[in-house]
């Protein structure tokens, strides 16, 4: 994490160790050329294992290097998401819960790797998150559909006839939209109804235990809330 006067930046925990994964790539990939080349053939399959191994590590290197320098920023008034197809803008204003999202397994309540946020008006929201992000996210977050659907479930994960997101959505205005913005607008809202929350980010994506981060998150929202008191007093 860093700080300006202004904003509070945190930087994605998997994004860490990106020049040891290359290097590591390196050396692998080195060592196991040295090997074909040096060693009989019986060491041909160990080899090729050795430079497998090695193009793996070059790929997590280079995958961990193209992603921003910072996954969030908390701002004034707004926490922002960073993603390397795009970001999502949302003010602390509009956010009417944070917490880590749970589902019901059996008789246990389970805690999900993510960080949840209930917003106060989706619609929003929706204008502050760009298209090439909203198709990533569709993807990425398709494993939460199918968590708490039924409470008669007894592995919390059973699928339903609704996977594919309807590509029309009605905002609570009466507008009708579209396309990939209304798939992600149902997908909200069926998040919404199963777990309790609009909006997830993962807690790769932080630089801290999940409810040190949410104690940070809302004792920003709280210094928020107060500037804005303070300066409507000041306007009266």
């Amino acid at each position: 994490m860093s700080g300006t006067d202004d904003s509070i930046f945190i930087k994605a925990a998997s994004s860490h160790n990106a020049m040891t994964s290359l290097l590591v790539g390196f050396s692998l990939i080195g060592a196991g050329s040295l090997a074909l080349m040096l060693l009989p053939k019986i060491f041909f399959l160990p080899a090729i294992f050795i430079i497998s191994g090695g193009i793996v590590g070059l790929i997590i290197g280079w995958f961990k290097i193209k992603e921003p320098a910072f996954s969030l920023q908390l701002t004034r008034e707004h926490i922002i998401y960073h993603h390397r197809r795009g970001k999502w803008r949302l003010s602390w204003e509009n956010i009417q819960r944070i917490d880590v999202p749970r589902v019901t397994k059996g008789i246990d309540q389970i805690d999900l790797e993510m960080i949840g946020f209930r917003l106060r008006d989706s619609d929003v929201f929706l204008d502050e998150i760009s298209p090439r992000l909203i198709t990533y996210l569709l993807m990425e977050q398709r494993p939460l559909t199918v968590q708490n659907r039924d409470p008669n479930c007894a592995t919390g994960n059973c699928y339903g006839d609704d996977m594919i997101e309807d590509e029309k959505f009605t905002r609570s205005s009466g507008e009708v939209v579209r396309g990939v913005t209304a798939m992600f607008g149902n997908r909200m809202q069926k998040l919404n109804r199963q777990l309790g929350f609009d909006i997830f980010i993962s807690t790769n994506e932080i630089d801290r235990e999940p409810q040190a981060f949410i104690r940070l998150l809302k004792e920003c929202q709280e210094s928020a809330v107060q500037s804005q008191r303070m300066s409507e007093l000041t306007q009266d």
